[in-house]
């Protein structure tokens, strides 16, 4: 096991290199000067070649990213241009609110997915099979943004039952930051419960019809034993592969739901970045969010073998 771990841990070094690399040059490809946005338009060029002298901005890009890249290496991810904080700690800030949305939404969308996706695998082929097939369906069709401006608009505006701008730490208050949590989260888990029920009727399907299900089913095993103790284990491999997947994205692409419910996390914090030309701060929370990406799924690969017991780390 350990050197299963030691071996996925050192592939995981070329990913985040070359990941920094591309993410180094492209943002230097983008339109827009730190300094000129710093300065403001009123600024003469002596300030703005000052300025971009003290941020290392005058620097050759190769030089500039090995610089940075020895910074890293030491936990150093820099300072943010627009507004000096070390860039490691504000990413870890606001990472908190991401991960609290992120996981609770993962959660709540893999029990509905399990659910509905047995369901309809025991009920193949009838009405019920269709309905929820026709849901996940739906759901996959479904852009998070409207479906959380829907969700806004109806629970936060009109009904009013719900808090629907702005954020509070739940260390702070926490049956109301618990209430400016649950649009966001709802948003996410309802897009993201149809892929996982397709996935998981689809695996479900293959389990039942192998031999040792219908073994189950002729020695008069209850219906519910045979999906619960038979099928539920053998079909939930695939279906805890996607939740893996699907969790590095909604961690890496939760921007837009950020953005909708005015959260302070990690993509809005990206966004923002990006529109300030905040180089160090935009570099820093694209590779936490690589790094983050990758243990999800080796997080994932070493939990296999508890859905599988075919498979080692051997």
């Amino acid at each position: 096991m350990v050197g299963y771990l030691s071996k996925k841990l050192l592939l995981t070094l070329p990913t985040l290199l070359l990941v920094s690399a591309v993410v180094f040059v492209l943002i230097r490809l983008v339109p827009g000067d730190p300094a000129q946005v710093m300065l403001g338009d009123a600024a003469d060029p002596s300030q703005l070649a000052r300025l971009r002298h003290d941020l290392g901005l005058d620097q050759p890009i190769p030089v500039q990213f090995a610089l940075w890249l020895g910074h890293a290496l030491h936990g150093d991810l820099g300072r943010s241009i627009s507004n000096g904080q070390p860039v490691l700690a504000l990413v870890f800030q606001r990472f908190q609110v991401s991960a609290g949305i992120v996981l609770a939404a993962i959660v709540i969308a893999t029990a509905v997915a399990v659910v509905a996706g047995l369901v309809a695998a025991w009920r193949q082929g009838g009405a019920v099979d269709l309905a929820i097939v026709s849901g996940a369906t739906l759901l996959l069709s479904v852009p998070s943004f409207w479906l959380g401006l829907l969700l806004l608009l109806l629970f936060g505006v009109k009904l009013g039952w719900l808090p629907f701008v702005g954020y509070v730490p739940v260390t702070q208050n926490l049956w109301q930051g618990l209430a400016y949590l649950v649009l966001p989260v709802a948003t996410l888990a309802i897009t993201e419960a149809g892929v996982l029920t397709r996935m998981m009727r689809s695996s479900a399907l293959d389990v039942m019809g192998l031999e040792y299900v219908t073994h189950a089913r002729a020695k008069g095993l209850p219906e519910s034993r045979v999906l619960l103790r038979h099928v539920l284990p053998n079909a939930f491999g695939p279906t805890w592969t996607l939740v893996g997947l699907v969790l590095g994205h909604l961690l890496g692409g939760i921007a837009v739901i950020e953005t909708v419910f005015t959260l302070p996390g990690l993509g809005r914090l990206m966004v923002d970045s990006i529109l300030a030309r905040d180089y160090p701060v935009v570099q820093g929370c694209l590779l936490f969010t690589a790094l983050v990406y990758v243990l999800v799924n080796l997080v994932v690969d070493l939990c296999y073998p508890i859905f599988d017991p075919r498979i080692t780390a051997r």
